[in-house]
């Protein structure tokens, strides 16, 4: 697997951009950009496991909220790749890698950094699809003020 990171300048409160990243109707929105149809199974707390299943496909992957400090920081430790919506265990190409979200604002300006392990047969689709989504998500959150 290989890390890759994408940032990204907002112009609002980190709040809105937390909410914009995790609240479902926008989840579904800017994570399209990178797989089409996905959604959030589970809570996000600290310690719980989500899965996040694509409604295309019913591919996806398990993680463990490793750490979590609301509107800053969250870190998730991919457990499993799954399909038939989070059913049954499939090959490992996520397991083991981690993705983090971490946010940090100054006068109304919130930087949002993304950094995740990629397969690196995926590599160049993320290198495409993670800067999409970060616009998307600056978009989504900007409007909601």
């Amino acid at each position: 697997m290989k890390e890759i990171q994408f940032s990204i300048e907002i112009n609002t409160s980190k709040e809105r951009v937390w909410a914009t990243l995790w609240e479902d109707i926008t989840f579904r929105d800017w994570a399209s950009s990178i797989d089409e149809g996905i959604y959030i199974k589970g809570v996000m707390k600290e310690g719980n496991e989500i899965q996040f299943i694509s409604s295309v496909n019913g591919y996806g992957v398990t993680s463990l909220i490793e750490k979590l400090n609301p509107n800053e920081f969250v870190l998730l430790r991919h457990s499993a790749d799954t399909k038939e919506s989070g059913q049954q265990k499939r090959k490992k190409e996520w397991t083991g890698g981690t993705e983090s979200y971490s946010l940090t604002e100054k006068n109304g300006i919130t930087v949002l950094i993304i950094k995740t392990y990629v397969p690196q047969e995926q590599e160049e689709t993320f290198n495409i699809r993670l800067p999409r989504a970060l616009e998307r998500i600056k978009t989504l959150a900007e409007k909601m003020q």
